[in-house]
Protein backbone atom coordinates (compact mmCIF):
# COMPACT_ATOMS: atom_id res chain seq x y z
CA UNK A 1 0.00 0.00 0.00
CA UNK A 2 1.30 3.45 -0.98
CA UNK A 3 0.29 6.70 0.69
CA UNK A 4 -1.32 9.26 -1.61
CA UNK A 5 0.48 12.59 -1.78
CA UNK A 6 -1.59 15.23 0.07
CA UNK A 7 -2.25 17.35 -3.03
CA UNK A 8 -3.24 14.27 -5.04
CA UNK A 9 -5.56 13.20 -2.23
CA UNK A 10 -7.26 16.60 -2.40
CA UNK A 11 -8.61 15.78 -5.86
CA UNK A 12 -10.10 12.56 -4.51
CA UNK A 13 -11.52 14.14 -1.35
CA UNK A 14 -13.02 17.07 -3.27
CA UNK A 15 -14.68 14.86 -5.87
CA UNK A 16 -18.44 14.42 -5.75
CA UNK A 17 -21.24 13.79 -8.21
CA UNK A 18 -21.32 17.55 -8.82
CA UNK A 19 -17.55 17.79 -9.22
CA UNK A 20 -15.95 15.01 -11.30
CA UNK A 21 -12.16 15.37 -11.05
CA UNK A 22 -10.89 13.66 -14.19
CA UNK A 23 -9.21 15.13 -17.26
CA UNK A 24 -10.08 13.90 -20.71
CA UNK A 25 -9.40 14.09 -24.42
CA UNK A 26 -11.44 13.52 -27.58
CA UNK A 27 -9.35 12.44 -30.57
CA UNK A 28 -10.61 12.04 -34.14
CA UNK A 29 -8.92 9.57 -36.49
CA UNK A 30 -9.11 8.88 -40.23
CA UNK A 31 -8.71 5.11 -40.77
CA UNK A 32 -6.09 3.92 -43.27
CA UNK A 33 -7.26 3.45 -46.86
CA UNK A 34 -7.09 -0.34 -46.63
CA UNK A 35 -9.10 -0.52 -43.39
CA UNK A 36 -11.83 -3.13 -43.55
CA UNK A 37 -15.16 -3.27 -41.70
CA UNK A 38 -13.49 -5.01 -38.73
CA UNK A 39 -10.63 -2.52 -38.44
CA UNK A 40 -11.68 -1.00 -35.10
CA UNK A 41 -12.57 -4.36 -33.52
CA UNK A 42 -9.17 -5.75 -34.52
CA UNK A 43 -7.48 -2.56 -33.32
CA UNK A 44 -9.04 -2.93 -29.87
CA UNK A 45 -8.13 -6.61 -29.70
CA UNK A 46 -4.53 -5.75 -30.57
CA UNK A 47 -4.45 -3.22 -27.73
CA UNK A 48 -5.97 -5.37 -25.01
CA UNK A 49 -3.60 -8.22 -25.85
CA UNK A 50 -0.90 -6.18 -24.07
CA UNK A 51 -1.26 -7.13 -20.40
CA UNK A 52 1.80 -5.27 -19.11
CA UNK A 53 0.93 -2.13 -17.10
CA UNK A 54 2.84 0.85 -15.85
CA UNK A 55 2.23 1.10 -12.07
CA UNK A 56 0.15 4.29 -12.52
CA UNK A 57 -2.44 2.30 -14.47
CA UNK A 58 -2.79 -0.24 -11.64
CA UNK A 59 -3.54 2.24 -8.84
CA UNK A 60 -6.91 2.49 -7.16
CA UNK A 61 -7.88 4.31 -3.95
CA UNK A 62 -7.86 2.29 -0.74
CA UNK A 63 -9.07 2.77 2.80
CA UNK A 64 -6.31 2.94 5.43
CA UNK A 65 -7.13 2.69 9.15
CA UNK A 66 -10.75 3.54 8.34
CA UNK A 67 -9.83 6.69 6.41
CA UNK A 68 -10.74 6.63 2.70
CA UNK A 69 -8.67 8.08 -0.17
CA UNK A 70 -5.41 8.31 1.78
CA UNK A 71 -3.55 5.42 0.14
CA UNK A 72 -3.21 3.62 -3.16
CA UNK A 73 -3.60 -0.10 -3.57
CA UNK A 74 -2.55 -2.04 -6.65
CA UNK A 75 -4.98 -3.93 -8.86
CA UNK A 76 -3.29 -7.16 -9.89
CA UNK A 77 -6.10 -8.33 -12.20
CA UNK A 78 -7.13 -5.46 -14.49
CA UNK A 79 -10.26 -6.03 -16.57
CA UNK A 80 -9.22 -4.46 -19.88
CA UNK A 81 -12.63 -5.12 -21.42
CA UNK A 82 -13.97 -2.66 -18.86
CA UNK A 83 -11.22 -0.06 -19.22
CA UNK A 84 -11.12 -0.18 -23.03
CA UNK A 85 -14.62 -0.03 -24.46
CA UNK A 86 -16.04 0.21 -27.97
CA UNK A 87 -19.36 1.70 -28.96
CA UNK A 88 -21.15 3.01 -32.04
CA UNK A 89 -23.24 6.09 -32.66
CA UNK A 90 -26.77 5.52 -33.97
CA UNK A 91 -27.53 6.69 -37.50
CA UNK A 92 -26.97 9.22 -38.96
CA UNK A 93 -23.73 9.47 -36.93
CA UNK A 94 -23.39 13.23 -36.89
CA UNK A 95 -20.63 15.16 -35.12
CA UNK A 96 -23.19 16.59 -32.69
CA UNK A 97 -24.09 13.06 -31.64
CA UNK A 98 -20.42 12.36 -30.94
CA UNK A 99 -20.18 15.45 -28.73
CA UNK A 100 -23.35 14.45 -26.87
CA UNK A 101 -21.81 11.02 -26.25
CA UNK A 102 -18.50 12.53 -25.13
CA UNK A 103 -20.37 14.91 -22.80
CA UNK A 104 -22.12 11.97 -21.11
CA UNK A 105 -18.82 10.11 -20.74
CA UNK A 106 -17.10 13.21 -19.36
CA UNK A 107 -19.90 13.68 -16.80
CA UNK A 108 -19.63 10.15 -15.37
CA UNK A 109 -17.44 9.48 -12.35
CA UNK A 110 -14.65 6.94 -12.62
CA UNK A 111 -15.18 3.71 -10.69
CA UNK A 112 -13.04 3.90 -7.53
CA UNK A 113 -13.05 0.12 -7.19
CA UNK A 114 -10.87 -0.04 -10.29
CA UNK A 115 -7.81 1.88 -11.56
CA UNK A 116 -8.95 5.40 -12.41
CA UNK A 117 -8.78 5.50 -16.20
CA UNK A 118 -10.89 4.60 -19.24
CA UNK A 119 -10.61 4.55 -23.05
CA UNK A 120 -13.69 4.59 -25.29
CA UNK A 121 -13.49 3.90 -29.03
CA UNK A 122 -16.49 5.33 -30.87
CA UNK A 123 -17.40 4.34 -34.42
CA UNK A 124 -20.43 5.05 -36.58
CA UNK A 125 -19.53 8.59 -37.67
CA UNK A 126 -21.10 9.31 -41.04
CA UNK A 127 -17.81 10.53 -42.53
CA UNK A 128 -16.09 7.20 -41.84
CA UNK A 129 -13.79 8.44 -39.08
CA UNK A 130 -13.66 7.03 -35.55
CA UNK A 131 -13.06 8.75 -32.21
CA UNK A 132 -11.24 7.95 -29.01
CA UNK A 133 -12.45 9.48 -25.75
CA UNK A 134 -10.02 8.97 -22.87
CA UNK A 135 -10.06 10.07 -19.24
CA UNK A 136 -7.85 9.74 -16.18
CA UNK A 137 -8.35 10.98 -12.65
CA UNK A 138 -6.47 14.14 -11.72
CA UNK A 139 -5.13 12.36 -8.63
CA UNK A 140 -3.13 10.17 -11.05
CA UNK A 141 -2.10 12.68 -13.68
CA UNK A 142 -2.63 16.31 -14.68
CA UNK A 143 -4.20 17.43 -17.94
CA UNK A 144 -0.96 18.31 -19.71
CA UNK A 145 0.67 14.99 -18.82
CA UNK A 146 -2.45 13.08 -19.89
CA UNK A 147 -2.48 14.87 -23.23
CA UNK A 148 1.20 14.10 -23.76
CA UNK A 149 0.69 10.49 -22.70
CA UNK A 150 -1.93 9.97 -25.40
CA UNK A 151 0.30 11.72 -27.94
CA UNK A 152 3.13 9.31 -27.11
CA UNK A 153 1.03 6.41 -28.42
CA UNK A 154 1.26 8.05 -31.85
CA UNK A 155 3.96 8.10 -34.52
CA UNK A 156 4.84 10.41 -37.39
CA UNK A 157 5.24 7.37 -39.69
CA UNK A 158 2.01 6.88 -41.69
CA UNK A 159 3.07 3.38 -42.77
CA UNK A 160 3.54 2.13 -39.22
CA UNK A 161 1.02 -0.42 -38.08
CA UNK A 162 2.26 -0.22 -34.50
CA UNK A 163 -0.45 0.15 -31.86
CA UNK A 164 1.27 1.46 -28.73
CA UNK A 165 -0.84 1.21 -25.62
CA UNK A 166 -0.90 4.16 -23.19
CA UNK A 167 -0.71 1.86 -20.16
CA UNK A 168 2.63 0.33 -21.22
CA UNK A 169 4.69 2.98 -22.99
CA UNK A 170 8.49 2.69 -22.88
CA UNK A 171 10.22 5.07 -20.51
CA UNK A 172 11.91 8.09 -22.00
CA UNK A 173 14.12 10.89 -20.74
CA UNK A 174 12.43 13.84 -19.05
CA UNK A 175 11.43 16.43 -21.64
CA UNK A 176 13.59 19.50 -21.64
CA UNK A 177 10.82 21.70 -22.89
CA UNK A 178 8.79 23.60 -20.32
CA UNK A 179 5.28 24.12 -21.65
CA UNK A 180 2.22 25.99 -20.56
CA UNK A 181 0.66 23.59 -18.10
CA UNK A 182 -2.99 23.24 -17.19
CA UNK A 183 -4.12 25.26 -14.20
CA UNK A 184 -4.83 22.43 -11.74
CA UNK A 185 -1.65 20.58 -12.65
CA UNK A 186 0.36 23.78 -12.37
CA UNK A 187 -1.20 24.49 -8.98
CA UNK A 188 -0.37 21.02 -7.71
CA UNK A 189 3.23 21.21 -8.90
CA UNK A 190 3.79 24.68 -7.49
CA UNK A 191 2.20 23.98 -4.11
CA UNK A 192 4.25 20.82 -3.71
CA UNK A 193 7.55 22.41 -4.77
CA UNK A 194 7.12 26.04 -3.69
CA UNK A 195 9.62 26.99 -1.01
CA UNK A 196 8.74 27.40 2.61
CA UNK A 197 11.06 30.42 2.71
CA UNK A 198 9.22 33.40 4.11
CA UNK A 199 11.91 35.67 2.70
CA UNK A 200 11.36 34.42 -0.85
CA UNK A 201 7.62 34.81 -0.56
CA UNK A 202 7.82 38.31 0.91
CA UNK A 203 10.30 39.43 -1.74
CA UNK A 204 8.10 38.02 -4.52
CA UNK A 205 4.99 39.60 -3.05
CA UNK A 206 6.67 42.99 -2.68
CA UNK A 207 8.01 42.93 -6.25
CA UNK A 208 4.94 41.51 -7.88
CA UNK A 209 2.09 42.97 -5.91
CA UNK A 210 3.41 46.31 -4.74
CA UNK A 211 6.17 47.58 -6.98
CA UNK A 212 4.74 46.49 -10.34
CA UNK A 213 1.03 46.19 -9.51
CA UNK A 214 0.56 42.61 -10.66
CA UNK A 215 -3.06 41.65 -11.37
CA UNK A 216 -4.46 40.24 -8.13
CA UNK A 217 -6.93 37.45 -7.37
CA UNK A 218 -10.44 38.54 -6.38
CA UNK A 219 -10.29 41.63 -8.64
CA UNK A 220 -12.59 39.90 -11.13
CA UNK A 221 -16.28 40.79 -11.51
CA UNK A 222 -18.95 38.16 -10.85
CA UNK A 223 -20.48 36.77 -14.07
CA UNK A 224 -22.86 34.02 -15.14
CA UNK A 225 -19.80 31.75 -15.32
CA UNK A 226 -18.95 32.21 -11.64
CA UNK A 227 -21.71 30.27 -9.92
CA UNK A 228 -22.08 26.90 -8.19
CA UNK A 229 -22.22 24.10 -10.77
CA UNK A 230 -23.83 20.70 -11.19
CA UNK A 231 -22.25 17.41 -12.23
CA UNK A 232 -23.52 17.10 -15.81
CA UNK A 233 -21.07 18.37 -18.41
CA UNK A 234 -21.40 19.71 -21.92
CA UNK A 235 -18.43 19.60 -24.31
CA UNK A 236 -17.91 21.80 -27.36
CA UNK A 237 -14.92 21.49 -29.71
CA UNK A 238 -13.62 23.07 -32.91
CA UNK A 239 -10.35 23.50 -34.79
CA UNK A 240 -8.91 26.66 -36.33
CA UNK A 241 -6.01 26.91 -38.82
CA UNK A 242 -2.87 28.08 -37.08
CA UNK A 243 -2.10 30.27 -40.12
CA UNK A 244 -5.04 32.54 -39.29
CA UNK A 245 -3.74 33.19 -35.78
CA UNK A 246 -0.18 33.67 -37.07
CA UNK A 247 -1.31 36.25 -39.64
CA UNK A 248 -2.87 38.35 -36.87
CA UNK A 249 0.27 37.89 -34.78
CA UNK A 250 2.49 39.02 -37.67
CA UNK A 251 0.31 42.06 -38.45
CA UNK A 252 0.11 43.26 -34.85
CA UNK A 253 3.38 42.18 -33.28
CA UNK A 254 1.52 40.27 -30.58
CA UNK A 255 2.27 36.69 -29.54
CA UNK A 256 0.21 33.66 -30.57
CA UNK A 257 -0.95 33.33 -26.94
CA UNK A 258 -2.06 36.98 -26.92
CA UNK A 259 -4.09 36.45 -30.11
CA UNK A 260 -5.69 33.30 -28.68
CA UNK A 261 -6.55 35.09 -25.43
CA UNK A 262 -8.03 38.03 -27.32
CA UNK A 263 -9.99 35.66 -29.54
CA UNK A 264 -11.38 34.02 -26.37
CA UNK A 265 -12.04 37.41 -24.76
CA UNK A 266 -14.09 38.55 -27.74
CA UNK A 267 -16.12 35.34 -27.63
CA UNK A 268 -16.82 35.70 -23.90
CA UNK A 269 -17.80 39.36 -24.40
CA UNK A 270 -20.28 38.49 -27.18
CA UNK A 271 -21.73 35.59 -25.21
CA UNK A 272 -22.37 37.83 -22.20
CA UNK A 273 -23.80 40.65 -24.35
CA UNK A 274 -26.33 38.18 -25.80
CA UNK A 275 -27.53 37.58 -22.25
CA UNK A 276 -27.41 41.24 -21.23
CA UNK A 277 -24.86 40.12 -18.61
CA UNK A 278 -21.62 41.86 -19.58
CA UNK A 279 -20.07 43.47 -16.47
CA UNK A 280 -18.52 46.93 -16.61
CA UNK A 281 -15.24 45.59 -15.28
CA UNK A 282 -13.07 43.40 -17.55
CA UNK A 283 -13.02 39.64 -17.05
CA UNK A 284 -9.83 38.14 -15.61
CA UNK A 285 -8.43 34.85 -16.91
CA UNK A 286 -6.01 32.54 -15.13
CA UNK A 287 -3.43 31.59 -17.77
CA UNK A 288 -0.62 29.08 -17.14
CA UNK A 289 2.26 30.40 -19.27
CA UNK A 290 5.97 29.92 -19.81
CA UNK A 291 8.04 32.96 -18.85
CA UNK A 292 11.29 31.79 -20.44
CA UNK A 293 12.95 34.05 -22.95
CA UNK A 294 13.02 32.74 -26.53
CA UNK A 295 16.80 32.20 -26.33
CA UNK A 296 16.76 30.63 -22.85
CA UNK A 297 18.37 27.18 -23.14
CA UNK A 298 18.72 26.53 -19.41
CA UNK A 299 16.58 23.49 -18.61
CA UNK A 300 16.91 23.82 -14.86
CA UNK A 301 14.25 25.36 -12.68
CA UNK A 302 10.54 26.08 -13.06
CA UNK A 303 9.81 28.95 -15.44
CA UNK A 304 6.07 28.47 -15.78
CA UNK A 305 3.91 31.11 -14.14
CA UNK A 306 0.31 31.58 -13.13
CA UNK A 307 -0.65 34.80 -14.88
CA UNK A 308 -3.88 36.64 -14.18
CA UNK A 309 -4.68 38.33 -17.49
CA UNK A 310 -6.96 41.30 -18.08
CA UNK A 311 -9.12 40.13 -21.00
CA UNK A 312 -10.31 43.62 -21.94
CA UNK A 313 -13.93 42.49 -22.28
CA UNK A 314 -15.03 46.04 -21.48
CA UNK A 315 -13.39 47.19 -24.75
CA UNK A 316 -15.42 47.01 -27.97
CA UNK A 317 -12.59 47.49 -30.48
CA UNK A 318 -10.80 44.15 -31.17
CA UNK A 319 -7.37 45.69 -31.76
CA UNK A 320 -7.59 47.78 -28.61
CA UNK A 321 -8.64 44.64 -26.74
CA UNK A 322 -5.58 42.86 -28.14
CA UNK A 323 -3.42 45.75 -26.93
CA UNK A 324 -4.92 45.45 -23.43
CA UNK A 325 -4.34 41.68 -23.35
CA UNK A 326 -0.78 42.00 -24.68
CA UNK A 327 0.06 44.72 -22.18
CA UNK A 328 -1.36 42.64 -19.33
CA UNK A 329 0.59 39.49 -20.23
CA UNK A 330 3.78 41.48 -20.93
CA UNK A 331 3.62 43.27 -17.58
CA UNK A 332 2.94 40.05 -15.71
CA UNK A 333 5.77 38.22 -17.47
CA UNK A 334 8.18 41.03 -16.63
CA UNK A 335 7.34 40.63 -12.95
CA UNK A 336 8.12 36.91 -13.02
CA UNK A 337 11.29 37.37 -15.07
CA UNK A 338 12.59 39.79 -12.46
CA UNK A 339 12.41 37.01 -9.84
CA UNK A 340 14.48 33.92 -9.24
CA UNK A 341 12.98 30.48 -9.90
CA UNK A 342 12.36 30.10 -6.17
CA UNK A 343 10.58 33.43 -5.94
CA UNK A 344 8.61 32.71 -9.13
CA UNK A 345 7.30 29.47 -7.63
CA UNK A 346 6.38 31.28 -4.43
CA UNK A 347 4.51 34.01 -6.27
CA UNK A 348 2.71 31.57 -8.59
CA UNK A 349 1.64 29.48 -5.60
CA UNK A 350 0.34 32.63 -3.92
CA UNK A 351 -1.61 33.62 -7.05
CA UNK A 352 -3.08 30.11 -7.41
CA UNK A 353 -3.94 29.64 -3.74
CA UNK A 354 -7.57 30.73 -4.28
CA UNK A 355 -8.08 27.62 -6.46
CA UNK A 356 -8.03 25.53 -3.30
CA UNK A 357 -11.06 27.44 -2.02
CA UNK A 358 -12.98 26.51 -5.17
CA UNK A 359 -12.91 22.90 -4.00
CA UNK A 360 -14.75 23.83 -0.79
CA UNK A 361 -18.53 23.26 -0.91
CA UNK A 362 -20.54 26.47 -0.97
CA UNK A 363 -17.58 28.80 -1.44
CA UNK A 364 -18.63 29.84 -4.94
CA UNK A 365 -21.93 31.26 -3.72
CA UNK A 366 -20.36 33.26 -0.87
CA UNK A 367 -17.19 34.90 -2.18
CA UNK A 368 -16.18 36.98 -5.18
CA UNK A 369 -14.44 34.93 -7.89
CA UNK A 370 -10.62 35.01 -7.73
CA UNK A 371 -10.75 35.02 -11.55
CA UNK A 372 -13.48 34.38 -14.10
CA UNK A 373 -12.11 31.58 -16.25
CA UNK A 374 -9.09 29.36 -16.86
CA UNK A 375 -7.66 29.41 -20.39
CA UNK A 376 -4.84 26.90 -21.00
CA UNK A 377 -2.71 26.46 -24.12
CA UNK A 378 -1.06 23.02 -24.13
CA UNK A 379 1.84 22.57 -26.59
CA UNK A 380 1.21 19.82 -29.12
CA UNK A 381 2.80 18.29 -32.19
CA UNK A 382 3.53 20.25 -35.36
CA UNK A 383 3.75 17.06 -37.45
CA UNK A 384 0.95 14.77 -38.68
CA UNK A 385 0.54 11.82 -36.32
CA UNK A 386 -0.75 8.26 -36.78
CA UNK A 387 -1.90 5.34 -34.65
CA UNK A 388 -2.12 1.86 -36.10
CA UNK A 389 -2.06 3.52 -39.54
CA UNK A 390 -4.95 5.88 -38.71
CA UNK A 391 -4.25 9.62 -39.07
CA UNK A 392 -5.01 11.90 -36.14
CA UNK A 393 -7.26 14.67 -37.48
CA UNK A 394 -7.89 16.44 -34.17
CA UNK A 395 -7.17 16.08 -30.47
CA UNK A 396 -9.43 18.13 -28.25
CA UNK A 397 -8.42 18.49 -24.56
CA UNK A 398 -11.33 18.29 -22.10
CA UNK A 399 -10.58 19.70 -18.67
CA UNK A 400 -12.33 20.28 -15.33
CA UNK A 401 -14.80 23.06 -14.53
CA UNK A 402 -14.85 23.94 -10.84
CA UNK A 403 -17.45 25.32 -8.49
CA UNK A 404 -17.58 29.01 -9.36
CA UNK A 405 -15.86 28.31 -12.71
CA UNK A 406 -18.64 26.95 -14.90
CA UNK A 407 -16.59 26.81 -18.11
CA UNK A 408 -13.01 25.92 -18.99
CA UNK A 409 -11.20 26.64 -22.28
CA UNK A 410 -8.20 24.46 -23.16
CA UNK A 411 -6.51 24.30 -26.54
CA UNK A 412 -3.59 22.49 -28.09
CA UNK A 413 -1.68 22.63 -31.36
CA UNK A 414 -2.12 19.72 -33.72
CA UNK A 415 -0.21 19.89 -36.98
CA UNK A 416 -1.41 23.03 -38.75
CA UNK A 417 -4.42 23.54 -36.48
CA UNK A 418 -5.32 24.75 -33.02
CA UNK A 419 -7.84 22.39 -31.39
CA UNK A 420 -10.11 24.03 -28.81
CA UNK A 421 -11.91 21.99 -26.15
CA UNK A 422 -14.57 23.75 -24.07
CA UNK A 423 -16.14 22.03 -21.06
CA UNK A 424 -19.00 23.61 -19.15
CA UNK A 425 -21.68 22.89 -16.59
CA UNK A 426 -24.65 21.62 -18.61
CA UNK A 427 -27.19 23.36 -16.36
CA UNK A 428 -25.40 26.72 -16.30
CA UNK A 429 -24.37 26.79 -19.97
CA UNK A 430 -26.88 24.73 -21.99
CA UNK A 431 -25.85 26.67 -25.11
CA UNK A 432 -22.09 26.25 -24.67
CA UNK A 433 -21.65 25.66 -28.42
CA UNK A 434 -22.54 29.32 -29.02
CA UNK A 435 -19.10 30.15 -27.65
CA UNK A 436 -17.58 28.35 -30.65
CA UNK A 437 -19.47 30.63 -33.06
CA UNK A 438 -18.35 33.63 -31.04
CA UNK A 439 -14.73 32.40 -31.18
CA UNK A 440 -14.94 32.35 -34.98
CA UNK A 441 -16.57 35.81 -35.09
CA UNK A 442 -13.93 37.16 -32.69
CA UNK A 443 -11.04 35.84 -34.82
CA UNK A 444 -12.68 37.18 -37.98
CA UNK A 445 -13.01 40.63 -36.38
CA UNK A 446 -9.32 40.57 -35.46
CA UNK A 447 -8.39 39.59 -39.01
CA UNK A 448 -10.55 42.33 -40.52
CA UNK A 449 -9.08 44.98 -38.22
CA UNK A 450 -5.45 43.90 -38.41
CA UNK A 451 -4.79 42.49 -41.87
Amino acid sequence: MEFIAPLDALFLLAESREHPMHVGSLQLFEPPEDAGPDYLREFKEKLIADKAFHPTFRKQPATWLGAPQLAWTTDSDIDLDFHVQRSALPAPGGFGQLLDHASVLHSALLDRHRPLWELHFVEGLADGRFALYSKMHHALIDGVAAQRLMRRTLTSDPSSGEARVPWNLPRRARSERVGNGGALGLAKNLFSSAPRSTTALLRAARTGLVEQQLTLPFAAPRTVFNVPIGGARRCAVRSWPMDRIKQVRKATGATVNDVVLTMSAGALRSYLIERDALPDKPLIAMVPMSVREADDTDTQGVRVAALLCNLGTDVADPLERLRVVSESTRRNKEVYRSLSSTQSMALSALMLSPMATMLLPGFASMAAPPFNIVISNVPGSRDPLYWNGARLDAGYPLSIPLDGQAVNITLTSNGENLDFGLVGCRRTLPDLARLLDHLEDSLAALEEAAI
